[in-house]
């Protein structure tokens, strides 16, 4: 199978439209990083998702639609808070996870009674989920365990001809996948941390809680039962205490003739002069928005990515170190 790379244009939506109506998959942008897409009530569709991706058949998707579709036609909305979040941060990267009504095929949500659902807030993703007019369901656009894809050429590194399509809709703005917010019950838990933070969903809900996972529990979301975003190389995550021993494990490589390389933050960097750096930025939301690019990076550059940890867990920094741990702890 050819794999082609088009921007997001009238053409390519039509293309992409198209494919999906025939039971095919393609790389879609969002805001957050890139999807494999498949109309969700497809269940031959939906399967192929799970063997493209070598994803485990436990791990349920989300559900995409444009921002005017009726979700009343998919889950039940069971409490008023629910809308005002809607309201609050939709489009955008926030998925609810609500009771489903079963139009989504039980292969998408792996035989459970909850639909995860989220309106991407890219433009060329409301374009092509406009057009459609049908939920889309869209993991990562990757191997799965592997880091997730924030531009088109690395949905390609990872899926060339495995898929035909892959729509180009530039890098990521947001960087890290979506918050994930059960709203099954009368106060919202977060399953899965992202740019919606706690902190932002109680100005909204008044209480939030953080969803403790536990072995044996059924998983209503992505992300939080296995291993993910991981390069592929070494990796290993000390904390912003812990620099001494960062430069002990960098110089213990680069003296076995070994490529390492130091990930933090733009100020931490400062202590790691003269190495080799894959600087995050500063703010949050610059280190959100880089972090995949530059795991994807590091892993074409280094033997390790040595990755120095946030200063707290507070607000986008609980994403971050969700996505840390994952991935270098």
């Amino acid at each position: 199978m050819q794999t082609k790379i088009l921007p997001v244009n009238v053409e390519s939506v039509e293309k992409a439209k198209q494919i999906w109506l025939d039971g095919g998959l393609i790389g879609m942008p969002t805001e957050t990083v890139y999807g494999l897409g498949a109309v969700a009530t497809n269940p031959e569709a939906v399967k192929k998702i799970f063997e493209v991706k070598g994803r485990p058949s436990d791990n349920p998707l989300i559900a995409h639609v444009h921002k005017d579709y009726n979700l009343d036609t998919l889950v039940y909305v069971e409490h008023d808070y629910v809308n005002n979040l809607i309201k609050a941060f939709m489009p955008g990267p926030l998925t609810l996870v609500m009771k489903s009504k079963g139009v989504v095929c039980s292969e998408a949500v792996c035989g459970g009674d909850t639909l995860a659902v989220r309106m991407p807030s890219h433009v060329g993703c409301q374009q092509l989920l406009k057009a459609v007019d049908m939920p889309i369901v869209a993991p990562s656009a990757n191997i799965s365990k592997h880091t997730s894809p924030v531009t088109a050429m690395h949905v390609y590194n990872d899926l060339n001809g495995k898929i035909p399509l892959i729509l180009d809709g530039g890098k990521c703005s947001g960087g890290i996948e979506s918050t994930v917010l059960d709203v099954t019950e009368s106060v919202p838990r977060i399953l899965r941390a992202g740019l919606i933070t706690k902190e932002m969903i109680e100005s909204i809900t008044g209480e939030c809680l953080i969803a403790e996972h536990k072995e044996g529990d059924k998983v209503k979301s992505p992300g939080v039962k296995y291993r993910h975003y991981r390069p592929k190389c070494e990796t290993a995550l000390f904390s912003e205490e812990q620099i001494e021993k960062a430069i002990e494990l960098y110089n213990e490589y680069e003296n076995a003739g070994k490529t390492p390389y130091i990930m933090c933050r733009t100020t931490v960097s400062k202590a790691f002069d003269g190495k080799n750096i894959l600087d995050l930025g500063e703010t949050p939301e610059q280190i959100a928005y880089n972090l995949y690019d530059k795991l994807l990076e590091g892993e074409t550059k280094a033997q390790i990515i040595i990755a120095i940890s946030m200063p707290s867990e507070k607000g986008v920094y609980m994403g971050i170190m969700n996505r840390l741990r994952k991935s270098c702890g």
